[in-house]
Parts: structure tokens; C-alpha cells; sequence
């Protein structure tokens, strides 16, 4: 799907709902499918991204695609290690 293409969409909303969006757009000189589409577009961007990563490491780990925890805390050690040894050089 190309990024500009559109897409209808038919929403069931709370009046409420609606009711800030539309005040929100007169706020803003612009219309309500404009404020609502930025909503949308950060929700995508915070929480849903956090809903589409979690989902593709679960389908990593139904493949078979991890890592051993073992190797990722050996990696962090040595990182660590050499930290200090370069810190203890500076100070030295």
C-alpha cells in the first residue's frame, strides 16, 4: 500500500469523543479527520508500536529466533569489564 493512498473508514464513536476532536480541529484551522489522524498516528507510534514489536518478538521465539540469556549476560559482562579496566587507566 502506497503511504498517501486512503483507505474509507466508518468509526462508531462516544459523542464525547467527537465532541473534542471537532473542538480541537476549530482550535487548530483544521478539519477532524486532520486531528484525527494525528491521534491515530501517535497511538501507532507509542503504543501500538510497542504492541506490533512485542508481537513480532513472540513470532522470533515461536520460529525459534532467540538468543541464549547465558550469552547476552557474557556480552554484558565483558562490555562491563572493559568499562572499568578503560576507567581504572584514566584514574591510574
Amino acid at each position: 500500500m502506497l503511504h498517501n493512498e486512503k483507505t474509507q473508514v466508518s468509526l462508531r464513536l462516544p459523542a464525547h469523543l467527537v465532541a473534542q476532536f471537532d473542538q480541537i480541529a476549530v482550535l487548530l484551522d483544521r478539519d477532524r479527520t486532520w486531528v484525527m489522524q494525528k491521534a491515530l498516528g501517535q497511538y501507532l507510534a507509542g503504543e501500538g508500536a510497542e504492541v506490533l514489536r512485542d508481537a513480532q518478538g513472540i513470532d522470533e521465539l515461536d520460529r525459534g529466533e532467540s538468543v541464549d540469556l547465558e550469552e547476552v549476560l557474557e556480552k554484558a559482562r565483558t562490555i562491563v569489564d572493559a568499562a572499568e579496566y578503560r576507567r581504572g587507566q584514566r584514574v591510574g
